[in-house]
């Protein structure tokens, strides 16, 4: 069984190539593609297979999955592209007539209103329409989204306009865990999976850089105007502003809140839990943090 990971060289594939192997996946059945030569050799370094492929490159991508039993399409990232990047790999897993297409979504893609979740929507009936048996793995937010701005929380405190909206979210790794874990059963073709861990709020997770790192953390509601132009002063262009001013509007709908429990179930162990992964980001800046 040859199993096609797209987009291997960012993030979430290539812990989706790990997470297939440490499951047991044969290295010669797992083909990691992506863009960037450099690399794919790393990945190399794995066991796996690797190929040059692009989502803008149909002819690439027509290669890789000839052949191919299950894909996972990972999402890309340039948003505004992706419903035409997207129904590439479609397309070509389509006249591979592969048994199974696994694509990662967005929570509630097919209600979700967030600006970010129209594309997510878009490639969902794509799939759909296709006639490829698919698995939809719907992931919250990742913890790694908040992680990175520990250091500013320290310094200016958690600034949002999500209300009292909750975000379930989960590392990385625990749902490229899941994504290998739907690739490798028997029983996933046709299923959608909700996937998120403990869910928090803003005030939480201000609360628990506080309790980490034991300084004051406050945290501060604004309108969506004004995160946006907080973001702008800070150096975002204005575009990626407002989707993120439009995202906290989302999480204030609660549309980043799972409560299915589908994470726990796939990977079979409770998730990294938001206060875990921020007690080893404030652990990861000592001394200065302390």
């Amino acid at each position: 069984m040859t199993i096609v990971v797209t987009g291997a060289t960012g993030q979430f594939g290539r812990l989706a190539v790990e997470a297939l192997l440490r499951r047991g996946a044969d290295p010669q059945d797992v083909l990691a593609t992506g863009r960037d030569d450099a690399k794919l050799a790393s990945i190399a370094e794995l066991g796996v297979r690797t190929a040059v492929a692009d989502y803008d490159d149909p002819a690439s991508l027509r290669a890789v999955v000839e052949g191919a039993d299950k894909v996972l399409l990972v999402s890309g990232s340039e948003v505004g592209r992706r419903v035409a990047q997207h129904g590439n790999v479609i397309q070509a897993a389509q006249d591979a007539a592969v048994s199974l297409v696994a694509y990662t979504s967005i929570p509630k893609a097919q209600t979700n209103t967030m600006v970010l979740a129209g594309e997510h929507r878009a490639t969902e009936e794509l799939i759909a329409a296709s006639g490829i048996p698919f698995t939809f793995l719907r992931n919250s937010w990742y913890l790694e989204n908040y992680l990175p701005q520990v250091p500013t929380y320290l310094e200016h405190g958690v600034v949002g306009a999500a209300g009292d909206g909750r975000i379930s979210g989960a590392t990385r790794a625990d749902l490229a865990d899941a994504a290998a874990a739907a690739l490798l059963a028997d029983d996933s073709a046709g299923r959608v999976f909700e996937l998120g861990g403990e869910s928090f709020s803003l005030a939480d997770l201000a609360d628990a850089v506080a309790k980490a790192s034991g300084r004051d953390v406050a945290h501060t509601e604004v309108s969506g105007e004004q995160l946006t132009e907080i973001l702008v002063g800070a150096g975002l262009p204005r575009g990626y502003a407002e989707v993120l001013a439009d995202a906290d509007a989302g999480i204030a709908r609660g549309e980043l809140e799972v409560t299915t429990g589908d994470l726990e179930r796939l990977i079979g162990r409770r998730p990294t839990t938001y206060r875990e992964a921020v007690a080893d980001a404030v652990r990861a800046l000592a001394p200065s943090a302390s």
